[in-house]
């Protein structure tokens, strides 16, 4: 990724540097570490560069947590900040390259656009993992009066997939770069007509990775309208049987279990898998119920928190685990003297929340985005909250 090598300099004069007519918004020094971090606002976006001592000075390079989708904007912000800093540059790779930018469709939606959204199909159905798109394409060919919303965390199969949409001219196939288990969240209550999980990884050694899970299933329930499905295909006998105890685990469900059983449409490694002679489970659950709609409003207000003296003492070093979710103050940097930039990891302990938070003695917000509004994030801003409002 683009990073710059640059000679050794006098880190305390960027500050000189730091006005409202340059991109650069602050300089922030590690507490701990000789680590410095850059905060950039450039072309309408905030992030924030790293600076790290090496053997030849210092390496410049993009901060994973805060990192622009956009490439070619990211090195033309380096290269700027080199120039605004009169950095001397021994060696370099920001070439800018002019191609499609990824994931460029009207079709790619972000997981913050599902906080309020219009559906335009009348039927909502949900692919977890759709890995080559094959059954999602062709159930949104059949089905043109269903929205499908296709979640696959594997980008260049999200990319692959973005693609045949304009080739096929669908316009009923939402593409989402997220993991599933905390998009359902997202979603209103008795909205959707299916929801396919198709040969998700086994994670054998490690089943808490698992897609299917207590909690999963009934944040299915709720999405799913009633007499709605859940659909699992598995080509794994541990996954099966792994399923069928956490379907049977609730107290009233209607299960309907198939095996080798031949669809429309075969995905290449379930054409392999045939040939192998291996057999292929089909677990349908049915929802039973009907949801009350998701009343909680979740908003990640500070209200009055802001940095006192010492803060960054009193924040605790050691990750904080409660019942089901986490709080870790990870890395405090500080911003001149009476401000602080702290890099927190929070949230679902599957998929936790990677965040900066800014504390001056004005307030306090995340940098450069908010979280995902689901429960456990919530839970954990509240957490986040009360420590950084101790005075």
């Amino acid at each position: 990724m683009p990073h710059l090598k640059v000679a050794s300099f006098e880190t305390s004069s960027i500050d000189e540097k730091i006005t409202g007519d340059t991109l650069l918004r602050f300089r922030a020094t590690a507490l701990n570490s000789k680590e410095e971090i850059l905060g950039v606002e450039f072309e309408g976006e905030e992030f924030l560069l790293q600076l790290k001592p090496d053997n030849e000075g210092y390496l410049l390079k993009y901060d994973k947590v805060t990192r622009p989708l956009k490439v070619n904007l990211l090195k033309e912000a380096l290269d700027q900040v080199s120039k605004i800093l009169d950095m001397k540059v021994i060696s370099s790779n920001i070439a800018i390259h002019h191609e499609k930018k990824p994931l460029s469709s009207e079709y790619f939606k972000k997981i913050e656009d599902f906080e309020d959204i219009k559906f335009p199909k009348e039927k909502v159905s949900v692919e977890v993992g759709f890995g080559s798109g094959r059954h999602l394409l062709h159930q949104a060919k059949k089905h043109p009066d269903t929205l499908f919303i296709g979640l696959e965390i594997h980008t260049p199969s999200a990319q692959q997939v973005l693609k045949q949409i304009e080739i096929q001219g669908l316009d009923n196939i939402w593409v989402v770069n997220y993991d599933a288990r905390l998009f359902l969240e997202m979603l209103p209550s008795n909205l959707c007509d299916k929801i396919f999980v198709h040969f998700p990884v086994p994670w054998d050694k490690k089943p808490h990775r698992r897609v299917i899970s207590p909690s999963f299933l009934d944040e299915s329930m709720r999405v799913l309208e009633k007499g709605g499905r859940l659909e699992l295909r598995t080509d794994s006998d541990n996954y099966f049987w792994y399923a069928l105890q956490t379907f049977f685990a609730v107290p009233k469900t209607e299960v309907e279990v198939r095996k080798n059983e031949l669809l429309e449409v075969t995905s290449k490694y379930e054409a392999r898998w045939r040939k192998q002679e291996k057999d292929i489970y089909d677990v349908f659950v049915k929802c039973l119920r009907e949801d009350e709609p998701k009343a909680e409003k979740i908003e990640f207000d500070f209200k009055d928190a802001k940095y006192s003296d010492g803060l960054e003492e009193r924040l605790p070093k050691e990750a904080m685990v409660f019942e089901d979710y986490f709080v870790h103050f990870e890395r405090i940097y500080k911003i001149g003297k009476e401000s602080l930039s702290v890099r927190c990891a929070f949230g679902s302990f599957d998929r936790p929340e990677h965040k900066y938070i800014l504390l001056d003695k004005q307030g306090c917000r995340y940098f450069a985005s908010l979280p995902v509004k689901t429960t456990v994030n919530d839970k954990a801003h509240q957490k986040i909250t009360e420590y950084c409002s101790h005075v």
